[in-house]
């Protein structure tokens, strides 16, 4: 069992997602410092065992870094900025590893890369599939590419924050392994509201449907997690369209750039773009009111106990 003392480590960012993941490792036993810009919303995770730090210089001499902000302009922010991580330069020391997690472009990722490089850090690009009440389910998956030696020495602690992480290479191959799998959501998410309205006016009840489904060999996490938005239309948001459709861009970016074709994906992309053109600016499972009303179906919420999927 590997020992989470071992190292370090210092978080930045104190979102929803980076909350929930930091609180796993505080809880999990780590000595794991943390900043957030408007440190109130860091306090609490000093139950859970963290030390919050008031300045991003504190966390210099951790060993390993996480980073999990809003965008690469807030990463190159904390990490470079005049009061970031490494603005004491030489003198202040250093972490060994920087972890990002936060969703940017591979230009951003790269450009980050080589500026650690520059002062000899190695960079993990950590992307994660699921939110956070997946990550407080443990069920939280993080993709990452960059040097072997560096993820091997991150994995124990990737580990702690869910179900497991994957190593898929060197540089920024884990950002396009992410785009990849924002891309299928919004092809699953659009099949999936299409057939749930046919089921729905060929006569069955919705979660009636969906529950068959996700016992057969086609259920899956992802429509077991839906089937309760889907039945008793709850679109709390968990991924918002625009969100989605930048993703899908990103994906259709990427098939024209190795040369892959993505018709399926187009066809999605479409439907999303029409979602937010009508307004709806929810969940992305709202896609499922689009294709009532495409089918003359008046959607009412079914008002059944279908559990959270989780």
């Amino acid at each position: 069992m590997a020992n989470l003392k071992q190292h370090k480590l210092g978080w930045i960012g104190i979102g929803r997602m980076g909350y929930a993941m930091a609180e796993r490792l505080a809880k999990a036993g780590c000595d794991i410092s943390v900043w957030n810009r408007t440190r109130s919303k860091a306090e609490p995770l000093a139950k859970s065992g963290a030390k919050v730090v008031d300045n991003l210089t504190d966390l210099a001499g951790c060993d390993i870094v996480f980073t999990m902000v809003s965008t690469g302009k807030d990463v190159k922010e904390v990490l470079f900025g005049p009061n970031g991580v490494m603005s004491k330069g030489a003198s202040g020391g250093a972490p060994k590893i920087v972890v990002d997690s936060t969703s940017i472009s591979l230009e951003e990722s790269a450009d980050i890369r080589q500026k650690l490089a520059e002062k000899n850090i190695k960079m993990l690009a950590a992307p994660v599939s699921g939110n956070a009440k997946v990550i407080k389910a443990g069920k939280l998956t993080v993709v990452a590419s960059g040097p072997k030696d560096a993820f091997d020495a991150v994995a124990p602690y990737l580990d702690a924050v869910g179900r497991g992480s994957s190593y898929v290479g060197e540089g920024e191959l884990s950002r396009i392994a992410k785009i990849c799998h924002n891309v299928m959501l919004g092809v699953v998410i659009q099949n999936l509201c299409e057939i749930t309205v046919l089921a729905e006016k060929a006569g069955m009840p919705r979660h009636a449907f969906l529950d068959f489904l996700n016992k057969s060999v086609m259920g899956s996490m992802f429509t077991a997690y839906k089937t309760p938005a889907l039945s008793n239309l709850d679109f709390h948001v968990t991924f918002t369209p625009q969100l989605l459709l930048k993703d899908i861009d990103l994906g259709l970016s990427s098939g024209r750039t190795y040369g892959v074709p993505m018709p399926t994906t187009s066809a999605a992309r479409d439907q999303v773009q029409t979602l937010i053109g009508h307004g709806y600016d929810q969940d992305f499972s709202q896609l499922l009111l689009l294709q009532a009303k495409a089918a003359g179906v008046e959607l009412k919420s079914e008002n059944v106990d279908v559990g959270d999927g989780l």
